[in-house]
């Protein structure tokens, strides 16, 4: 398998400070009769979504976008360490190139374990359990704007996470200027299947 990287966290999941350690992933969601991608970045010292990217597709260029939009809100660290699974997205020279280029460090999970990301996967559960299998959205902007609610209001400034003793981001004291944001992404090119620990479902997305 070309372009792995070491897998640099070994399931640490704590950072002393943002922008220590990152981590990303992509899930699907079924909307009607199609599938809506999304990848996202959270910075794993208080569990914030700092960015993500929504689109048609599942490819380099949309995991590229949300990691473009993170960067563009974060002033980074030059430790910064960014996890992923090892989904073809990630090993793509592009990506590679565009995350070593701004100093990140990449890291990977072992090849078909879930854990190693599970911060990413407990993110991508609630979202569908709370909100995703609740709603039944029939067009990919219901779906969005679902989805950008659900982060901004609800997970990134109210929820309470067992991580941060039970505080909320903002009683964590997250810094409020690193606020996440949405990078809306759309793309009509074909499906990139990437390894996943269960397959999509025929009707709804999975992690």
């Amino acid at each position: 398998m070309v372009n792995v990287t070491e897998n640099l966290l070994w399931r640490d999941f704590k950072a002393k400070a943002p922008n220590e350690k990152w981590t990303t992933d992509i899930t699907y969601v079924w909307v009607n009769d199609q599938w809506l991608y999304l990848a996202a970045v959270m910075d794993l010292y208080s569990r914030r979504i700092v960015a993500w990217a929504s689109g048609a597709s599942m490819t380099e260029e949309l995991v590229r976008t949300a990691l473009n939009a993170a960067l563009a809100i974060r002033r980074t660290s030059p430790w910064l360490t960014l996890h992923s699974d090892r989904g073809v997205q990630y090993r793509a020279q592009k990506y590679i190139d565009y995350a070593v280029s701004r100093g990140i460090k990449l890291s990977m999970s072992r090849k078909g374990n879930c854990w190693e990301n599970a911060p990413m996967g407990s993110f991508f559960s609630r979202l569908k359990v709370e909100l995703i299998y609740a709603k039944n959205y029939q067009t990919m902007e219901e779906a969005r704007s679902g989805i950008f609610g659900y982060i901004e209001v609800l997970y990134n400034r109210r929820r309470r996470h067992s991580a941060n003793d039970n505080l909320s981001l903002v009683q964590k004291g997250d810094p409020p200027a690193l606020l996440g944001r949405q990078a809306k992404f759309d793309s009509s090119r074909s499906l990139i299947v990437t390894p996943k620990c269960e397959p999509p479902s025929t009707t709804q997305g999975s992690n």
